[in-house]
């Protein structure tokens, strides 16, 4: 009986550390279900972590392919202006030659002005001289040239021969003026031949101011009021369109050929 008690006993033992094992393994699966639960808590953070970090590691991937493309873009724009520079360089290189050919010929051309302008003062200057001493003997054609054969020019044209030859004859009346080169009177005739010699003949003032000339001389010389007025223009010579002129208004081309004065229209007068 004894015996049996004592394996009851130990039985109960055995069955109590059966259960406290029981209840330990309980308790610790129980621990190792919350373990795990927090494990996959984690795990799922970790995964929510890992799902976020891909998006921004995508977002990021997405804004790197931008900026590598904008990078590529800007790369290309910045070849694009390097080639525009080295373009410019090249044009302004191009420039730069053409100015300093410019420069050079404008040298030149400064050079060659200031040459033609020391020639053309010389010129100038030789050709006051020149207009100097042509003023000088064209003041003296009246005296030398035609003043002494105009009496034997009237003769020859019109048979007469002028009792009174006066030069560069001067009239004032009030404020107003009359100059006559050459005038030749002939009182028996009544005829006044007023003379006008021009250095330069073909100016058509020239021919309108001796008009006006002759159309006063009744005014400024009273004495010759009665007298014919004959206008004769005079100078070397003077080209045909100055004759054609002259002879439409009637009066007398005068011109020296050889050492004689002749009246080159005076047969188209004559027969009007």
């Amino acid at each position: 009986m004894r015996a049996i008690q004592e394996r009851v006993s130990t039985l109960e033992e055995a069955i109590k550390r059966v259960l406290y094992i029981q209840q330990q393994t309980q308790i610790e699966i129980q621990d190792l279900k919350q373990e795990m639960k927090e494990f996959k808590d984690e795990m799922k953070a970790f995964k929510d972590e890992m799902k976020v970090f891909k998006d921004e590691m995508k977002a990021f991937k997405d804004e790197m392919k931008v900026f590598k493309d904008e990078m590529k873009i800007f790369k290309d724009e910045m070849k694009e202006f390097k080639d525009e520079m080295k373009a410019f360089k090249d044009e302004m290189k191009e420039f730069k030659d053409e100015m300093k050919v410019f420069k050079d010929e404008m040298t030149e051309y400064k050079e060659w002005s200031k040459a033609m302008i020391e020639k053309l003062e010389k010129t100038t200057q030789d050709m006051k001289k020149q207009w100097g001493d042509l003023a000088r003997k064209m003041g003296t054609l009246v005296e030398d040239i035609f003043a002494p054969s105009i009496d034997i020019a009237i003769e020859k044209y019109f048979e007469i021969v002028p009792n009174i030859v006066d030069t560069r004859k001067f009239v004032r009346k009030n404020s107003d003026t009359l100059e006559i080169d050459i005038l030749a009177i002939s009182d028996e005739h009544k005829k006044a031949f007023v003379i006008e010699v021009k250095a330069s003949p073909d100016k058509l003032e020239y021919i309108k101011m001796f008009e006006e000339n002759l159309k006063k001389i009744p005014e400024f010389l009273p004495q010759l009021v009665n007298y014919e007025i004959i206008g004769i223009y005079a100078a070397l010579d003077m080209s045909e369109n100055t004759i054609k002129t002259l002879t439409k208004k009637k009066i007398f081309a005068m011109v020296v050929r050889g050492d004689i004065l002749e009246i080159v229209n005076f047969k188209q007068l004559k027969n009007k």
